[in-house]
């Protein structure tokens, strides 16, 4: 009898397992498909996209005319340029703000604490909005057309200071006691025993700010609409993909494209635009992958 149920139970357990990784398939695949179809796009050639009646997993008519026009036009250098730029700077001034700002507050003993993380916590939900923040940076700060508006104003991030706070305060209090013993200052034992412990959660709040900048495309379209050498790489890509706006590249691929369509050598521009993009940060990211779990989890529990 207890055989029968073992094995019972061990053909439910198989049923299980087999629906549980049927449909674990099914979601990778609805959620790689999209990123797979954009790369088989942008290999297509523009007749073998008028071809395929818009489903396709493999390339049609194999070529990289789109990728050569994209990578000689001088926008796209420009965007990638700049968005380095706000990308390393904004990034470094973001992390540094915040580890300063989190320690402090990761010590009960700071006075005015608990009605300053208030004040902090608050601007998670509410904002000034957008007007004021305008008014802000074009006219008080006096930052609007510079690169200093895709750096300054979110250059610290609530919810990242957060984290950061609660993995501080699950590091051991006597490794500071015992440097502080030995005389170091509290910015001697932030730099030189707290942050090397903390490097899990340095870079994923790192990672955060990256992606966040390299994405950034609102405050650049608002306060740098007159500034093209200014714009971020997002911004060209808006303008590419949201506005239709190939007419720099366009005419670049027109003579290798076989009589298509001025639709299909957009949309294989478009493809190829939004590969070059992403490329940079999918690159970035397995370096910092092994401590983005660890991370996460070490700065959002406190025990």
């Amino acid at each position: 009898m207890v055989g029968r149920n073992r094995k019972k139970r061990s053909a439910e357990d198989m049923v299980l397992d087999s629906s549980i990784g049927v449909i674990l398939i099914l979601l990778c695949v609805a959620t790689l498909y999209p990123f797979w179809y954009v790369v088989v796009v942008s290999l297509s050639s523009p007749a073998g996209i008028a071809k395929s009646g818009g489903f396709m997993l493999w390339p049609q008519g194999f070529n990289l005319d789109a990728y050569k026009a994209v990578i000689a036009s001088s926008d796209i250098w420009i965007g990638f340029r700049n968005s380095i730029i706000y990308v390393v700077a904004g990034t470094t001034l973001s992390v540094v703000l915040t580890v300063l700002l989190a320690y402090p507050l990761s010590k009960s003993q700071l006075w005015g604490r608990k009605p300053l993380m208030l004040l902090i916590s608050v601007t998670m939900f509410f904002s000034g909005g957008l007007m004021p923040s305008y008014i802000l940076i074009s006219k008080i700060l006096d930052i609007d057309g510079t690169m200093l508006v895709m750096i300054l104003p979110g250059a610290i991030s609530t919810y990242n200071m957060l984290m950061m706070r609660t993995y501080f305060q699950g590091l051991p209090k006597e490794l500071e006691e015992s440097a502080q013993i030995d005389g170091a200052s509290s910015m001697k034992v932030l730099i030189k025993i707290i942050l090397p412990l903390s490097l899990p959660s340095v870079a994923v709040i790192a990672l955060f700010y990256a992606v966040g900048l390299w994405n950034a495309w609102f405050s650049a379209n608002l306060y740098l609409s007159q500034q093209r050498d200014l714009w971020p790489l997002a911004l060209y890509m808006r303008e590419v993909l949201v506005q239709g706006n190939v007419n720099s590249v366009q005419s670049q691929m027109s003579g290798a494209a076989g009589g298509a369509g001025a639709v299909q050598i957009a949309k294989s521009l478009k493809m190829a635009t939004t590969v070059v993009s992403t490329v940079p940060i999918l690159v970035v990211y397995p370096f910092v992958q092994r401590y983005f779990t660890q991370g996460v989890v070490m700065g959002a529990i406190k025990e």
